[in-house]
């Protein structure tokens, strides 16, 4: 989401653009395995991968064939210093593949670069590819696959009428040792073949402004169900309504733990948003005596046409969902810029609690 739009991430994220050429949007394409299926695994160990030491990233990808998959990254903020790196695998008819092995691997890009020369088409853009592959590489950094699935009573029919809503999030932490730009590549292991492709620049600290942990958090207002009186659809877009909008951010920052979710489950491009507002619904019926849950709309009167919410704008989103986690003092804990389960966030609220 680059304002007044929210980026469509997972769907339409520079490289799955030309994979996707139909377009963001729903679809009659089912998951390679269906959301109730999908299940959670480790990253695989990084032996399973190339070693890079000594070796370009061109030389790392040397001997694997150019994949017929496509990585999206579902992320867009990067700081200096170990960042969570969530990303989907798709087939080309946009169908989810939820159970291949993935490792990423990146370059810095050379100083003296144009901002966007990689993407820009053209000599240019080869030139400049080449230069990146050139530089010594960093990795393997192998993904585990995170389940976005939840227990039934917590599935919304905003997710399971969506037959693109995700059912995994492949994720893995990735160091960046500097600002500036970093290209990623990706070796696939899936089906007895070894692929690999290549992901969009991650530019290190070009996103400055978005709050991160150890910070305050924002001062906002936030719509509440007496403010809706009655009419739900106002404050948010999951059917049916969820119910992480009992109190007034405002009221409660201070006072106790926040969990604070900016997601719109039914106009979310990136197809990740239902399920992690479901996620955040069942985390709500253990954890909500100890936390305030607030969901958080993206979009003024949840019309897409119209600008973001200045509660967006407040935390200088570019991207959705995002989730932060306030302690009672007022500061970040922890913050999650894409897709996330059941497990990811049972581990922010349990050290957001002290448990």
């Amino acid at each position: 989401m680059r304002s007044p739009a929210v980026r469509a991430v997972f769907c339409c994220a520079l490289v799955a653009a030309a994979a996707f050429a139909a377009g963001c949007g729903g679809s009659s394409s089912k998951d390679e395995t269906s959301s109730s299926e999908a299940k959670s695994q480790p990253a695989p160990p990084t032996s399973d991968f190339p070693s890079t030491r000594g070796k370009t990233l061109a030389e790392v990808l040397e001997g694997a064939s150019p994949s017929k998959l496509v990585v999206s990254p579902a992320a867009e903020v990067f700081n200096k210093g170990e960042n969570r790196y969530p990303f989907g695998v798709f087939q080309r008819d946009r169908t989810q593949v939820s159970d291949a092995k993935v490792a990423l691997y990146f370059a810095k890009v050379p100083a003296g670069a144009k901002s966007g020369e990689l993407s820009a088409g053209g000599k240019a853009a080869a030139d400049a590819e080449k230069r990146a592959l050139d530089q010594p590489a960093v990795g393997p950094f192998p993904a585990a696959i995170e389940s976005l699935r939840t227990e039934p009573a917590y599935r919304a029919k905003t997710t399971t009428s969506d037959p693109d809503a995700a059912s995994v999030v492949y994720t893995t932490h990735i160091d960046f040792p500097s600002d500036g730009e970093w290209r990623i590549a990706a070796l696939i292991d899936h089906e007895g073949e070894l692929s690999t492709t290549l992901l969009p620049s991650a530019v290190v600290g070009a996103f400055k402004r978005v709050p991160r942990a150890g910070q305050k958090a924002p001062l906002i207002h936030t719509p509440t169900t007496a403010d809706a009186k009655g009419d739900l659809a106002k404050i948010t877009t999951r059917i049916p309504p969820d119910t992480q909008n009992e109190v007034d951010y405002a009221e409660v920052l201070g006072k106790k733990p926040i969990v604070l979710l900016f997601a719109t489950p039914q106009f979310c491009q990136s197809r990740v948003c239902g399920p992690v507002v479901d996620v955040a619904e069942q985390l709500k019926h253990t954890y909500g005596k100890k936390v305030a849950f607030i969901h958080m709309e993206i979009y003024n009167d949840n019309d897409p046409s119209k600008d973001v919410r200045p509660q967006v704008k407040a935390f200088h989103l570019p991207t959705e969902p995002w989730l932060f986690a306030i302690g009672a003092d007022s500061r970040i804990e922890d913050e999650i810029d894409g897709a996330f389960g059941v497990q990811e966030l049972t581990r922010v609220i349990k050290k957001l609690v002290g448990e």
